[in-house]
């Protein structure tokens, strides 16, 4: 979460914070150019290839000229998940098709975080405040609230907490997967061959039947088909605290 800064009245986040005046040499700066900079340095090389220095460099501006406009790394690091956040779409109001609803916004969670696969390791931790991220977290709320025979807010904000949990917890671990997949240079049917081996001797074993038959015998859908599957589970938890199912 950005921190608060001391300004000699109310402390205000970075959300509510005044640029500084415009300055056209030696290279203008904005709050936008910046989180963009560092939003195209962590697309090309994750957040370790992110610091205030080598967003200053990529802008071609010392330093010290971008804390006029945020104050710690951690600032900077929310405003890119803010402007992720806005690359969302947010849905029309539900209408009452509040599994339409989550179901746009959980995809669309799943869709940003593969084009900007750092996102999926912010997502989970303290609640971004950003005005993106909360209009995200509004809608999902409010795709729920009202909702016929779902009981008051306190279930509304449980249900909308499960939801996001798996799309959270799927996201980051298909990209996970991705990743791990790029750094052992083997695709899918190479990774195979070399662990296929180690794997037949385990389950000869006799220690791990399910296991086994997962292997052998289930389908193993693509990524999209796992997500939506699980997303559908989920849901369908929901709509059990519904009155009337």
């Amino acid at each position: 979460m950005a921190r608060r800064r001391d300004t000699g009245d109310e402390p205000t986040l970075v959300w509510e914070r005044p640029e500084p005046p415009s300055r056209p040499a030696p290279s203008p700066l904005s709050r936008d150019r910046i989180v963009r900079a560092a939003i195209e340095l962590a697309d090309a090389g994750g957040l370790e290839a992110v610091s205030l220095r080598k967003v200053a460099a990529a802008l071609d501006a010392g330093p010290m000229r971008l804390y006029g406009y945020l104050s710690t790394k951690e600032e900077l690091l929310d405003l890119m998940v803010d402007a992720v956040y806005g690359e969302i779409p947010t849905p029309e109001p539900a209408g009452g098709d509040w599994r339409g609803a989550l179901r746009a916004l959980a995809h669309g969670v799943r869709r940003t975080a593969l084009r900007h696969e750092w996102f999926a390791d912010l997502l989970g931790g303290r609640p971004n405040l950003g005005p993106n991220a909360l209009a995200h977290l509004e809608a999902s709320l409010a795709a729920l609230d009202g909702v016929p025979g779902f009981g008051g807010i306190d279930a509304v904000m449980q249900a909308s907490y499960t939801v996001h949990a798996y799309v959270f917890g799927a996201v980051r671990s298909e990209i996970v997967n991705s990743r791990a997949e790029r750094a052992s240079g083997l695709d899918e049917r190479e990774w195979q061959a070399t662990t296929g081996p180690y794997l037949v001797r385990m389950f000869a074993t006799g220690r791990y039947p399910t296991l086994a038959k997962v292997v052998h015998e289930a389908e193993h859908p693509d990524a999209e088909t796992v997500f939506d599957t699980g997303l559908d589970q989920v849901l369908d938890g929901v709509a059990t605290r519904l009155d009337g199912g």
